[in-house]
């Protein structure tokens, strides 16, 4: 007989894409589950499944490289980076209009009423209002508006919602932390994919090589010069872009010169030793604050399996990394299990 799993999901930007391979994993050992409890980038997940969607939510984010992304970027100057109609109308696409009450097994979306002080559970009522309104990170989307409510992120007060699952009476509780500070030995996996701008870039070069009468070289180097100027363009209203290519296809350093390394473009290379931006600061502060409080939901509700997914694999808005997040989620979600079954088998 299937043992029943009561789910729980929590906060953490990106890295919420690892809720995908760890429900993969589950139930590719025969789990069952049946209840799910989520906050933020868990509660969008946990919904998304809960609807019977995941797959086409995978095949969506999988797609996507950095235009992509960029493109679903609908700036926002009201308390807030971005509006999110974009990113949660394709979820809308795709969950369709569903009631939680409706979903094939029960849910919880965990967010927080800032009005109110005080944290929300969405039980009933608008599944796509619910998920947005747990996902509003500070800073980054826009808050949710519900009567005289403010709603935002329920990782503010929840980061990880093991509570509303306790009375679900299922035979276990799987909880995933995604906020991990002792998993040092997991690493993102690196899977190669086109850079955004490549083809791009050789279709402008290979048109500039054929109509001007440059040599390939100076061509490469105006080229080189245009391709950084629209990344720093990007890069302002969209924090998450770091660079045009993964890093597994960045060009190594040059030796130094003068005292300071530079790239293989000639541009100098500042070490990172700190938050990049006011944005960068804000979500930092915010997941310092979430690694803490998801400690003592841990301490006051031990699940009985915690899959902890570190936070050092990527930045909390690094939402182009899909496939090598679901890929860790799996692969953590798989020793964690092992580990369980043969405790519990000797």
């Amino acid at each position: 007989m299937k043992k029943r799993v009561a789910l729980v999901l929590g906060s953490g930007g990106a890295r919420g894409y690892a809720h995908i391979g760890v429900i993969e994993e589950i139930e590719r050992r025969g789990y069952d589950i049946a209840c799910i409890a989520g906050c933020s980038m868990g509660a969008v997940v946990g919904g998304i499944y809960a609807a019977g969607k995941l797959n086409e939510y995978r095949d969506w984010i999988e797609s996507l490289d950095y235009l992509d992304v960029l493109r679903l970027v609908d700036v926002s100057f009201r308390l807030g980076a971005i509006r999110g109609e974009k990113v949660f109308g394709q979820i809308r696409k795709i969950v369709g209009e569903i009631n939680i009450e409706d979903l094939r097994i029960p849910y919880t979306a965990v967010a927080t009423d800032l009005t109110n002080q005080q944290e929300i559970w969405f039980q009933e009522g608008c599944l796509h209002q619910a998920m947005r309104a747990s996902a509003a990170i500070p800073s980054l989307f826009t808050p949710v508006m519900q009567g005289n409510r403010m709603l935002v992120d329920g990782g503010i007060l929840n980061p990880l919602p093991i509570v509303p699952v306790v009375s679900s009476h299922c035979d276990l509780i799987i909880a995933v932390n995604l906020n991990s500070t002792n998993q040092r030995h997991y690493q993102l996996p690196v899977i190669q994919r086109p850079a955004a701008f490549k083809s791009r870039f050789n279709s402008l070069l290979n048109s500039l090589g054929s109509k001007m009468p440059f040599r390939r070289k100076q061509a490469e180097q105006l080229l080189l010069l245009e391709k950084e100027a629209l990344m720093a363009e990007a890069a302002e209203i969209n924090p998450w872009i770091e660079s045009a290519e993964p890093e597994a296809q960045q060009p190594a350093a040059a030796p130094e010169r003068d005292g300071a390394p530079k790239s293989a473009t000639g541009s100098f290379i500042i070490d990172n030793v700190g938050p990049a931006s006011l944005l960068d600061l804000i979500n930092q502060s915010f997941e310092v604050m979430q690694t803490s409080l998801a400690q003592y939901k841990i301490a006051g509700y031990p699940p009985d399996i915690l899959i902890n997914v570190p936070k050092r694999v990527c930045r909390f808005f690094e939402f182009y990394k899909a496939p090598e997040l679901i890929a860790l989620g799996r692969e953590i979600a798989r020793d964690t299990l092992d580990r369980y079954e043969n405790e519990r088998d000797s």
